[in-house]
């Protein structure tokens, strides 16, 4: 077999092999990870927790960043433009755009799933009735107001700001 043969295969077989398991990288990255002070997983359920009452000294608008990519981005780009750029022309340029698109493809896919690992978040400052101050990082689904009185939540896992 030619060296041009090889890669043609070679190419394809990438391309049919991307494809059957982007489905199964895409399931499991779909791990729902959340941010919010009103969303506990599993272990964190019937778990005794220490509440320090407090008042809302400030909040700051943030964003919040998926520490981790799936790779779901990556391998469905990829996937995706390796299978478009091998519609393109034939023989070396045909293996060419094969690999041009897949690489792209990565590359926009990768993009992609960093966009969409953003959550807005709220930075809440927090002084306690003891005198102490915390800041507390969480999802922007609750509102608060400086003055507010409020709980916080901690032990075994992360420290929530909840509404008195």
């Amino acid at each position: 077999m030619s060296n041009l043969g090889f890669m043609q295969t070679a190419a394809r077989r990438f391309a049919i092999v991307a494809l059957a398991v982007s489905p199964l990288v895409f399931i499991a990255g779909c791990a729902n990870k959340s941010a919010s002070s009103n969303v506990y997983s599993y272990g964190q359920a019937q778990r005794e927790q220490i509440v320090r009452m407090g008042t809302v000294v400030s909040t700051r608008a943030i964003v919040i960043q998926n520490e981790q990519s799936s790779g779901v981005g990556t391998v469905a780009g990829g996937a995706l433009g390796g299978v478009a750029g091998s519609s393109i022309g034939g023989g070396r340029g045909q293996i060419l755009a094969t690999i041009g698109g897949a690489l792209l493809g990565g590359l926009a896919g990768t993009a992609v799933e960093n966009q969409t690992g953003k959550t807005q978040g709220l930075e809440v400052t927090v002084r306690l009735d003891n005198g102490e101050t915390r800041v507390i990082a969480q999802a922007a689904d609750i509102q608060f107001t400086s003055g507010q009185r409020v709980r916080l939540l901690s032990g075994n896992g992360p420290t929530r700001v909840v509404p008195l």
